[in-house]
C-alpha cells in the first residue's frame, strides 16, 4: 500500500451527505493526498459504510477508520467489516481500532474499566474470527497514546494511529514501536497567521478534547499541567496541538512529525466555528504544494 507522506483527517468527509463526501474525496485524491480518515464519534456515520462510499468514489487514495470503536460492534463484526471493505477495494483500506473514551463509552451503556485488557481480549477474538472469514490483507492500527497501548500496537497490530499529539509524542511512540511498524499521527492545522485568531480557532477545537482524561493524562506525561488545560488551553498548548501560520509553517510541523518517526501524517484543517468541509478543501488546496504533492 502506497499512501505517501501526507493524508487527510476530517470529520465531515465521512459525516457529510454522501454526494458531498464523494466530491470531497475525489478532490482530495486529485490534490495528491495519500489517505482519508473517517472517524466514529458521537453522531458520526457508521465508519465501514462511510469508508466504502469514499473508496467507491475514488481510484487511488486509501481510506482508514480513525477510529472504529470496539464498543460499537463485537470483534467478529469488526473483522468482517474490514474484510468486506478490503474485498471491494484491495490495498486501499486501513483498519484503525480503538477503545474510545470513558464518557463516550458510558453513553453506549458499557463499562470502560481496563481498556488495555479489553483491547487485548478483543484482538484475540478478531484473530479467531479471521480463521473463518475470507482471506484479506490490510494494515491494522490501534488508537494509542500511552506506552502500554503502544506496546500492544507493536506486538499485536501493524502499528498505531495517534491523535491530539505534538511531534514530541511521535518521537516517544516511535521509540516504543521500533522499526517496521506504522505510525500515523493526526495533526490539526489552520492557515491563519494572526496569532490571536489562530489560537482562538485552536481553542475551539481543543475544548472538547480537554474534557477527556485520556488526552489530559497523555499531555501530562509530555510536561503539560492543569494550568495549560485551563481557559480552553494555554498558548503553549494551543501552539503544540494546532499547527498554524502560512503554508511553510504548517509544512514544517508535518515534517517535524516525519522527522520524529511518523510514516504518514493525517492533517485536519480547522475552521473558525464548526468543522467546515468546503473551507477544509480550500486549505488543503493551498497546502498541497507545500507538502510536495
Amino acid at each position: 500500500m502506497e499512501i505517501g507522506r501526507v493524508g487527510v483527517w476530517h470529520p465531515m468527509v465521512g459525516k457529510a451527505p454522501a454526494a458531498e463526501g464523494r466530491r470531497a474525496a475525489a478532490r482530495i485524491e486529485e490534490l495528491g493526498y495519500g489517505s482519508i480518515w473517517v472517524n466514529e464519534g458521537w453522531g458520526s456515520k457508521e465508519p465501514f459504510a462511510a469508508a466504502a462510499i469514499l473508496l467507491a468514489a475514488t481510484e487511488r487514495i486509501a481510506v482508514g477508520t480513525g477510529i472504529a470503536n470496539l464498543w460499537a460492534r463485537d470483534a467478529t463484526a469488526m473483522a468482517a467489516g474490514a474484510v468486506t471493505v478490503t474485498d471491494g477495494h484491495h490495498d486501499r483500506f486501513l483498519l484503525g481500532v480503538g477503545v474510545s473514551h470513558g464518557p463516550l463509552v458510558a453513553r453506549r451503556g458499557h463499562d470502560y474499566t481496563k481498556p488495555l485488557t479489553t483491547m487485548r481480549t478483543y484482538l484475540d477474538a478478531m484473530d479467531e474470527a479471521y480463521k473463518i472469514l475470507p482471506d484479506a490483507e490490510f494494515p491494522t492500527l490501534l488508537a494509542a497514546l500511552r506506552p502500554k497501548m503502544l506496546e500492544l500496537s507493536r506486538d499485536r497490530a501493524d502499528g498505531a494511529h495517534t491523535y491530539f499529539v505534538p511531534p514530541e509524542h511521535t518521537a516517544q511512540a516511535r521509540a516504543i514501536l521500533g522499526a517496521g511498524r506504522l505510525l500515523i499521527p493526526e495533526q490539526a492545522v489552520v492557515l491563519e497567521s494572526d496569532p490571536a485568531r489562530a489560537r482562538a480557532i485552536a481553542r475551539t477545537h481543543m475544548a472538547y478534547y480537554l474534557t477527556l482524561p485520556n488526552y489530559l493524562n497523555n499531555l501530562r506525561t509530555l510536561g503539560y499541567t492543569d494550568a495549560d488545560f485551563a481557559g480552553g488551553g494555554s498558548d503553549r498548548l494551543a501552539d503544540a496541538i494546532v499547527a498554524w501560520g502560512d503554508q511553510a509553517a504548517i509544512a514544517e510541523r508535518v515534517q517535524a512529525h516525519l522527522d520524529a518517526g511518523a510514516d504518514h501524517v493525517a492533517v485536519q484543517p480547522l475552521s473558525a466555528d464548526v468543522p467546515d468541509l468546503a473551507d477544509a478543501l480550500t486549505q488543503l488546496t493551498r497546502l498541497a504544494p507545500a507538502f510536495g504533492l
